[in-house]
């Protein structure tokens, strides 16, 4: 028999975390509000590794990732490893240590939080010093390596490699200037020669350590720093390195001369990791695994042009693989949950445990290799596509900013608001709920929406703030809601995927055309502002933010779907116009999100990210303010395109980086309004009135108070009121008492 003919090594990189069923968002949130002692959430949490493994098991893999389980974060599981959680968190129980660092409590701010790589999964950043102490802690990784080997199972301990925890790190607070994270580099190696070894003395085979910072670029000295704390690693295990979210590019040969036994290579996003591979001296021993289903979008892999692939890998190592290219942690679990899709677009998808049958189904040399169906015609609008071709080459504003602002509603310094939504109730979920399975007939609905937004309204006012939101009672989530009204989306019924800690989501399917048959948002709003005289935002979710949150069509250029969406909120946005809204929001909170982890690609990006805002937003007339709100990124990297958005206000997360981004702007000359977030909402913490305004004063000094606006980071919808009275409360205090040094 021919190599192309063996069986090659079947696995994944990693699999969901939260339940078939959420319920580990049950159990964490359940913990935190005392129903679930440390007892039950422990047993929770085994329960749900349980099902983990029941699926891999049944997919007859030939080795099985362990240790990716996680009750919060798994970059925050590697900081508990090594032991490097700031003294600001430590408690006298380790859960509520962990649970400090990730949230906050009533004695420390939580870990500041952004997102991972160009995903919708957020991570908590570590913070290290020169004297952050490392300390080896293996005992989360050993116990779920021991599950899996009590079952049977060639079970793969799975760590985030030490060269991307650095990478992904900040400098601690008292950290001197000029000091790096990667400078610990070499004193965590040996700690992570500590933990592998600690693996493989427990009957670990392979250990896999994720480095996805290597996919992004990279300078020179990063790269040998890199080639140093591997050919140390290498010397004490054997490694299996992946990296998930692009090419290796320039890291690859530099794993490989550092003696790297084994690779994962993403071949849906860095095929040119295979080609490079062909061009280098690989060791025939070297086990490469091809990462050739996705472990990101939910499409169905070609597996015929995939089976190409493994047959070039065939004629570089005795040692072939096949896997997901990362971790299945960005995808729904199962696709028989749904019941309610289209025949047409369902036979296109595959979720986790579909995706373990494709990798299988690689693996063997006598499976069918069946090519992806193409996307029926009836999937195209030609409406859609010959207004796109009808739009104007220019897509900007007519009118100045400082025109439009001089011409905009006139409001008190550092004016007040909130993102958008509010509290969303078991109460409004129930109404929900009841609408969807006809319990509760349209006119009760409306009625029961319409009673909220009078609440929410009446609240604004007794706090004080200048300009007001509806609230959003009628959204179940700033994506899905518009996806509902749209052409050419599917939503579903079980396809939750982690967001952050216990925060889950439903991502849409983008499948084909997107056109807005009717208006989505403007009876809510007119109602809102039939309330009161103050003014009210119209509030929608921007085009790059609705594909970044989305599971998107891969048929054409991420580009042309953008303009069909922002075609299609282009349309609302006049609706809400003509309707007398004075500000309309268009949120792009992933902005950065999609930006490309290598420079060369984002450029392109840049122009048609925003572009597609332009084309939602550029049509409005001098006197109504666009405002836009991004949140939990690394703002640095898109501040030129914050200014292309040409918005009115940009509203920016900022409590946890402490006002950081405002450098950034001033370094761009950002010369728009600005709202800085003064109260960090993913925190259960209640902000003082003088911790909010000390976060007023860093921002006044650093931006012409006259562009200030003041607001939470991002909307309040997983918050409840008793949270969200004092801190609004304490918000307007704090933009008072800074007026009042302002003069």
């Amino acid at each position: 028999m021919s190599t192309a003919k063996k069986t090659v090594h079947a696995t994944v990189l990693g699999y969901p975390r939260i339940g078939a069923n959420r319920e580990l968002k049950r159990a964490v949130e359940a913990h935190w509000s005392g129903r679930l002692d440390r007892a039950g959430l422990d047993a929770a949490a085994a329960e749900i590794r349980s099902q983990m493994l029941d699926d891999l098991a049944a997919a007859d893999l030939h080795s099985v990732p362990t240790g990716t389980f996680s009750l919060y974060d798994h970059v925050l599981d590697t900081t508990v490893a090594v032991d490097a959680i700031a003294d600001r968190h430590r408690r006298d129980d380790e859960t509520a240590t962990y649970f400090a660092a990730a949230r906050g409590d009533d004695r420390a701010v939580p870990l500041e939080m952004t997102k991972w790589f160009d995903t919708n999964y957020h991570y908590l950043v570590p913070e290290i010093g020169p004297r952050t102490r490392f300390r080896a802690r293996p005992e989360k990784a050993l116990g779920e390596f021991d599950e899996a080997r009590e079952r049977g199972l060639e079970a793969r301990p799975v760590l985030l490699g030490p060269v991307s925890f650095l990478l992904l790190a900040k400098p601690a607070a008292d950290a001197p200037a000029g000091f790096a994270p990667l400078d610990r580099l070499g004193e965590l190696v040996e700690v992570y020669v500590e933990l592998v070894g600690a693996l493989t003395e427990a009957g670990a085979e392979r250990v896999q350590l994720d480095e996805p910072a290597l996919c992004a670029d990279r300078s020179r000295e990063e790269l040998d720093a890199a080639g140093s704390a591997y050919e140390r690693l290498s010397e004490a295990a054997e490694l299996l390195v992946t990296g998930g979210y692009g090419p290796f590019g320039e890291a690859l040969p530099v794993l490989l001369e550092a003696g790297v036994q084994g690779l994962a290579l993403d071949l849906v996003r860095g095929r040119a990791d295979l080609e490079a591979l062909e061009s280098l001296d690989v060791s025939r021993e070297t086990f490469i695994l091809a990462g050739a289903v996705d472990g990101r979008n939910i499409w169905r892999t070609d597996l015929l042009s995939a089976a190409a692939d493994l047959e070039r890998l065939h004629r570089l190592t005795h040692r072939p693989g096949v896997s997901t290219s990362c971790s299945l942690l960005h995808v729904p679990v199962d696709l028989d949950a749904e019941h309610d899709l289209p025949k047409s677009l369902t036979e296109r998808l595959a979720f986790a445990r579909q995706k373990l049958r494709e990798v299988v189904s690689l693996s063997r040399p006598d499976a069918p290799r069946l090519q992806r169906p193409t996307a029926p015609t009836e999937w195209r609008d030609r409406t859609v596509r010959s207004r796109l071709a009808a739009l104007p080459d220019g897509t900007d504003r007519r009118v100045p900013y400082g025109r439009r602002a001089a011409a905009q509603p006139e409001l008190p310094p550092l004016p007040t608001t909130t993102i958008g939504s509010f509290p969303q109730t078991t109460e409004l979920r129930k109404a929900r709920a009841a609408r969807r399975r006809g319990l509760m007939i349209e006119a009760d609905y409306n009625a029961r929406m319409r009673s909220e937004i009078a609440e929410v309204i009446a609240e604004q006012e007794k706090l004080g703030l200048d300009v007001l939101v509806h609230g959003e009672p009628e959204r179940n989530d700033m994506v899905q809601y518009f996806a509902e009204q749209l052409t050419g989306f599917a939503v579903t019924a079980a396809g939750w995927v982690q967001s952050y800690g216990s925060r889950c989501v439903r991502p849409p399917i983008l499948y084909s055309d997107v056109a807005r048959p009717e208006p989505m948002t403007v009876e809510w709003i007119s109602y809102a502002r039939s309330l009161t005289s103050k003014p009210v935002k119209g509030m929608l979710t921007g085009p790059v933010t609705i594909l970044a949150w989305s599971f998107v069509r891969d048929d054409q250029p991420l580009a042309d779907t953008a303009d069909q969406v922002a075609l299609a909120l282009r349309d609302e946005v006049a609706d809400l116009e003509r309707a007398g809204t004075p500000i309309i929001q268009v949120d792009e909170p992933a902005l950065r999100e999609l930006l490309p982890l290598r420079a060369a690609g984002r450029e392109r990006y840049r122009e048609w990210a925003t572009r597609a805002f332009r084309i939602a937003t550029s049509g409005v007339r001098p006197e109504t303010a666009i405002h836009t709100h991004l949140c939990y990124s690394e703002f640095g990297d898109v501040i030129d395109a914050i200014g292309d958005l040409d918005a009115d206000v940009t509203s920016i997360e900022a409590s946890r980086s402490k006002m950081e981004v405002l450098a950034d702007l001033d370094r761009a000359d950002y010369r728009r309004g600005i709202g800085p977030g003064v109260w960090d909402i993913h925190s259960p913490r209640v902000p003082s009135a003088e911790e909010m305004a000390a976060s007023l004063r860093l921002a006044v000094r650093a931006v012409d108070p006259r562009r200030v606006w003041v607001n939470p980071d991002c909307g309040l919808k997983t918050r409840r009121y008793e949270e969200v009275r004092p801190s609004l409360a304490n918000m307007v205090e704090a933009a008072r008492t800074v007026r009042g040094e302002l003069g």
